[in-house]
């Protein structure tokens, strides 16, 4: 690996907005960068989760015209945690509405985790309007994907955290984890719908690095925030992302081969298993592929940072 290159240093938008985009739905979003740079638009990860001021970092705000909006129910979108109307291709033309809104025609795509996901929809969808695509920890909702981190694979390596993230639900529903606690997440018992929510932003924040601090694992978050993200996510999740078919986002990567990419994926990723980057590599072997050796799911250790950076900085004159 070349010397490693940190994330660009903090910067602010030079505007932020809301854009409605449905009868319910309302999107928070920021431009950072060069008002006039080349645009490159950053999807977050989940569902349910939010933009942050770190996410602005990977792009070089001498050249990108930077765009980040939080997702439909997410962070300052509203209304928070809203289930209706959100589906995976509701997102995809939120974010056709919000590049014409932007007065865009084309952009460089970066999305990690869900927000991989979604970006292979979004090009999928509408492949003329993508300049080059940066994905790190390969997801494409596949079953055996969603069986590794809630039921089949991440609990042998974490089995402490496991058995708290098993505790809310009884035994006997045990065998279905993401179907047990979207009932508990969605319903009427508030106090119950909190402490599930609580228990699955932990069990996912212990899995997301290699090594996470038991004071990280212990810190006090808003209890709403927390049953927010997990709502979403586990929405889609249980919905199945509202794909066709499972193998949907594989199937279709014929459409996008002849769009540059960068795939950057952590060998101990313990939510998005190295498996999947395997496969869309051997679908598309036209991209640039690495695997990170000491890698796990998070964006932000220096290898995985280094990479993301450097892939940016290649698009960044398209």
């Amino acid at each position: 690996m070349d010397e490693l290159r940190a994330l660009y240093p903090e910067i602010e938008p030079f505007q932020t907005g809301r854009l409605k985009v449905s009868d319910i739905h309302e999107l928070y979003y920021e431009q950072c960068g060069q008002k006039d740079g080349n645009p490159v638009l950053f999807l977050h990860g989940g569902p349910g989760e939010s933009i942050s001021a770190r996410h602005r970092r990977f792009f070089d705000p001498e050249v990108y015209r930077i765009v980040l909006f939080d997702q439909r129910g997410a962070g300052k979108s509203t209304p928070p945690g809203e289930l209706k109307d959100n589906t995976t291709w509701a997102l995809v033309e939120d974010i056709e509405t919000l590049r014409k809104h932007l007065n865009i025609d084309q952009w460089v795509v970066f999305g990690g985790s869900w927000g991989c996901a979604l970006s292979l929809a979004y090009a999928e969808t509408h492949p003329d309007r993508v300049k080059a695509l940066v994905l790190r920890g390969i997801y494409t909702f596949r079953r055996k994907e969603i069986q590794f981190m809630y039921q089949t694979g991440a609990k042998f390596v974490f089995p402490e955290e496991y058995e708290r993230f098993l505790k809310p639900i009884p035994e006997v529903e045990q065998g279905d984890l993401i179907s047990a606690y979207y009932r508990r997440l969605t319903g009427e018992d508030e106090e119950e719908s909190l402490r599930c929510g609580q228990a699955w932003c932990r069990w996912e924040t212990a899995i997301s690095d290699l090594y996470t601090p038991q004071e990280v694992l212990d810190r006090e978050e808003d209890p709403k925030g927390l049953l927010q993200y997990a709502l979403i996510e586990s929405h889609y999740l249980v919905n199945g992302a509202f794909l066709k078919t499972e193998t949907q986002l594989l199937d279709d990567v014929e459409k996008i081969r002849h769009i540059p990419c960068t795939i950057v994926q952590g060998r101990y990723d313990m939510c998005c298993p190295v498996r999947t980057a395997w496969d869309l590599h051997l679908r598309f072997p036209e991209a640039e592929f690495h695997i990170v050796p000491d890698g796990g799911h998070s964006e932000y250790p220096p290898k995985m940072a280094s990479l993301l950076v450097q892939a940016c900085d290649k698009y960044k004159s398209l």
